[in-house]
């Protein structure tokens, strides 16, 4: 086990380790609100500032324990220093009766519906949600330093609603702004590993194809937290973030947002418009129209034309293709 070193970093929220009836000094110290850091230095620790014949440490799994005196008062935030790379992770611990656990971020907008069950449980079409909505989004953190590896839009057969960035295996993901943890999951036919956290701003976002999150449901983040390990879990080609934005559950093209040379926001605030952030529902509803048919033995363009009461250059436009291209059969062609 490595050495970890312990240093208590503010005083400004001095918080009881236990209730006020008389308690044994060996029972566990539930620390509410309390920050734990990685740092990779570890050799200027300052002295513990709290009497250390008053407590000891235990690492029971994943958990660090204080085991303390009753009559000991803790500090807001406490800090954990390792020499290894990041492998301890900044948490915050919810106190079970904090408001936290019963006030959700954006809960007004959201109808007050919290549910660890669907990304998009809401159902709010586009026509129902208010024009000219302005979001602050200037605490905004970049999720992974990467580049794009797919875009936001249609593909083949399907949408995809998020922006791909690169990453490697075990690379930190860092949470994009304040906000709560609504879903730790796993699909492994989709998303594989991933986290949605719904934000202060009324924003939420989906994290996917993580090795695994570093976090649970309730959580309470900041911007800058890292949430989980990138990844290559899922309906995944190759180590990836798969990052969305959503509005009330409708997807929004990131880069409307972002500026991914920069990683940074194009601006400190971002105005939703039914027109300009959702001008994809064009696109998804031409995608629900589409029809595919898989060509035969023996077929050719102006053969699939005919059958399926269209024209060559029409399918040629729909698939990306010149009457003069090559077809091979079993595989899926755009008719309509």
């Amino acid at each position: 086990m490595k050495k970890l070193c312990l240093t208590l970093i503010s005083f400004f929220f001095v918080l009881n380790c236990f209730a006020q009836e008389p308690v044994q000094s060996q029972e566990d110290a539930t620390i509410a609100e309390t920050d734990i850091i990685a740092e990779e230095d570890c050799t200027a620790v300052e002295p513990l500032m709290i009497n250390p014949e008053a407590y000891h440490l235990e690492l029971r799994n994943d958990t660090l324990v204080v085991v303390c005196d009753p009559d000991l008062t803790m500090p807001k935030h406490i800090v954990i220093r390792s020499n290894d790379r990041e492998n301890i992770y900044r948490k915050m611990f919810n106190d079970q009766t904090d408001d936290l656990m019963e006030d959700h971020p954006a809960e007004d907008i959201y109808n007050k519906i919290w549910t660890s069950e669907r990304v998009n449980p809401y159902q709010i079409p586009i026509d129902s949600i208010p024009d000219s909505t302005i979001i602050n989004v200037s605490n905004f953190v970049m999720p992974v330093p990467g580049y794009i590896t797919s875009k936001f839009g249609p593909r083949k057969y399907r949408m995809h609603f998020g922006t791909d960035i690169k990453l490697q295996i075990g690379d930190s993901i860092r949470c994009a702004f304040d906000g709560q943890v609504r879903i730790v999951d796993y699909e492994p036919k989709g998303y594989g590993h991933y986290v949605v956290v719904r934000h202060d701003n009324g924003l939420e976002t989906v994290y996917a194809h993580m090795t695994r999150p570093l976090c649970e449901v309730n959580d309470r983040v900041f911007a800058g937290d890292i949430i989980g390990l990138g990844g290559n879990t899922g309906r995944s080609t190759g180590p990836h973030l798969h990052f969305e934005i959503r509005y009330l559950g409708n997807a929004i093209n990131t880069e409307l947002l972002i500026n991914y040379d920069t990683k940074q926001m194009k601006d400190s605030t971002y105005t939703i418009t039914k027109k300009q952030t959702f001008y994809h529902q064009k696109q998804i509803q031409a995608q629900k129209s589409a029809k595919y048919v898989t060509i035969r033995q023996g077929d050719s363009l102006s053969v699939i034309a005919r059958r399926n009461g269209t024209t060559v250059s029409r399918l040629c436009q729909l698939n990306g293709i010149k009457p003069t291209s090559t077809i091979r059969a079993g595989r899926k062609l755009r008719v309509r």
